[in-house]
């Protein structure tokens, strides 16, 4: 791939702000038929400088590049963010990188852009690298709807703090999580409430709160094993995040209870999406305690998902 029009950063949620980077990629490149690029790190450069202050992630690195091409980019690569990487200079990733390695013809950089050791490379580095290596500059302004710029850490203080409403303001979606369904014990089919489990996470992303949630389950678009061959189609459900402590499982656990679905959803990828947070994690006396709570987080999640 050569000649490509790219943004390079972290670029961890792939938030308004790095979208509104995104859409100047993909303008420029389709104006100069180009192909678009975004750059990006895996692990997070934190995790390599100064692992103590490494963040958790609000998209996992196959996260990230499904946001990406949903946002019309061409191409995701994912550069191993190294020692080496780390020491490399503003000019050094420049001309090694972006240009010979990756073929970079024009670069797009939001107003606060940094890279290189240290965060050198700034905007003003950056024009002047432009200008003797001969690429093409756009700097791309704040999004800040009349505040502060919307930025990872402020999504993830809100995320962390359960607060749904304004990290979806940010990321301009709800919040989510890409996971693959498992095997669980079968609890919920001896009570009435059928229900997926989910793989555990990577420990590096971000959950909220843990609780009971109405939330929002995409499913793969192959949709193998489901009635009518319905891959792709959205349904509604709760989910219980965190341990089930009514049946002594203390670990946590990623357990959904879809409404109107029948299937089976074993292996498959599934996009969650948080919409509401309806009670804690709570212990019941008894099963039928347990099931008379689950119609009422019924009746409730319905209620929060039309809305």
């Amino acid at each position: 791939m050569t000649g490509a029009v790219a943004t390079v950063g972290t670029f961890d949620g792939i938030h308004r702000g790095h979208q509104a980077v995104l859409a100047a990629v993909v303008r420029r490149a389709r104006a100069s038929g180009a192909p678009s690029m975004l750059v990006t790190f895996d692990p997070h450069p934190l995790a390599v400088v100064t692992p103590s202050a490494a963040p958790r992630l609000l998209t996992l690195p196959d996260e990230k590049v499904v946001h990406a091409r949903a946002a019309g980019v061409d191409r995701v690569e994912t550069l191993a963010f190294t020692p080496e990487l780390a020491r490399l200079g503003p000019e050094e990733f420049v001309r090694d990188v972006l240009l010979a390695r990756l073929g970079v013809q024009a670069l797009v950089v939001g107003y606060d852009h940094g890279f290189g050791r240290d965060r050198a490379g700034d905007v003003e580095l950056v024009r002047q690298l432009a200008r003797a290596h001969g690429f093409a500059l756009d700097v791309v302004d704040a999004v800040t709807d009349g505040g502060p710029p919307i930025s990872s850490s402020r999504i993830r203080t809100a995320v962390m703090g359960g607060d749904l409403v304004s990290a979806e303001h940010g990321l301009g979606r709800r919040y989510s999580l890409r996971a693959p369904v498992t095997r669980g014990a079968g609890r919920g089919r001896t009570i009435g409430v059928p229900t997926i489990n989910l793989m555990s996470p990577d420990p590096r992303k971000l959950l909220p709160p843990d609780g009971v949630y109405a939330v929002w389950v995409q499913l793969s678009s192959a949709g193998a094993g489901t009635e009518g061959g319905d891959g792709g189609k959205r349904y509604g459900g709760m989910m219980n995040q965190g341990p089930r402590p009514t049946f002594g499982v203390h670990a946590r656990g990623l357990e959904i209870h879809l409404f109107d679905f029948r299937g089976d959803l074993y292996d498959q990828v599934v996009t969650v999406e948080w919409v509401r947070r309806l009670r804690d994690v709570q212990t019941f006396a008894s099963r039928q305690a347990l099931v008379d709570q689950i119609e009422r987080d019924a009746v409730a999640a319905r209620s929060a998902l039309k809305g």
